[in-house]
């Protein structure tokens, strides 16, 4: 299923806006899916270091699944913006139309 989103065009003499949707075509969603894997695994690389240095600054124990907890909650805070590149790819073409 194409990823798709609604935008709102004013209509001139209406105070309701025509609601317009866009799509992106499966070769723009694979591009951008494809584009977002590589940048989660660099995110998760980053994450996994950056739970190293919270454990060993804490003086936590170094264990390898607290480290790996604690990566897995900062990437999932971090990569929450996944749909966030898509919607910005649809906006951009909905911007284009103006």
């Amino acid at each position: 299923m194409a990823f798709s989103r609604r935008f709102p065009r004013d209509v001139k003499g209406s105070p309701y806006p025509n609601w317009e949707e866009h799509y992106l075509s499966a070769d723009e969603e694979r591009a951008i899916e494809s584009k977002q894997r590589v940048e989660n695994m660099k995110l998760l690389r980053e994450c996994l270091k950056d739970a190293e240095e919270i454990v060993k600054g804490q003086g936590m124990k170094d264990f390898q699944t607290n480290v790996v907890q604690l990566a897995i909650a900062l990437f999932e805070k971090r990569a929450s913006h996944s749909v966030y590149w898509k919607e910005e790819a649809v906006k951009a073409k909905f911007d284009e139309k103006k």
